[in-house]
């Protein structure tokens, strides 16, 4: 059976260090046991975990998160930077 966790509706109950760990892991489909455990602490619920402990994230899940990435600033607002592959001229 898969357990999902809709991390939008828990956001604001986060701490600080939780919501910077999904931000950092934006694409994360399964949150790991102790994340999840972590979560289920903070937010009160105890149903949201799998047989192994982990927690699946929905596609809405993570496309808030990817925002929550890009508005914090975390995402480089910077244009990526492209190097030519060859060398500098003499």
């Amino acid at each position: 059976m898969l357990i999902v966790v809709h991390i939008k509706e828990f956001w604001d109950q986060l701490s600080p260090d939780t919501q910077q760990w999904l931000i950092e892991n934006p694409g994360t489909m399964i949150v790991p046991r102790t994340v999840t455990a972590i979560i289920n602490g903070q937010t009160g619920e105890s149903d949201t975990a799998d047989v192994h402990g982990g927690t699946a994230l929905t596609d809405e899940d993570r496309h808030f998160i990817q925002e929550q990435a890009h508005g914090s600033g975390a995402a480089s607002a910077e244009e990526p930077k492209f190097f030519d592959s060859v060398g500098p001229e003499d």
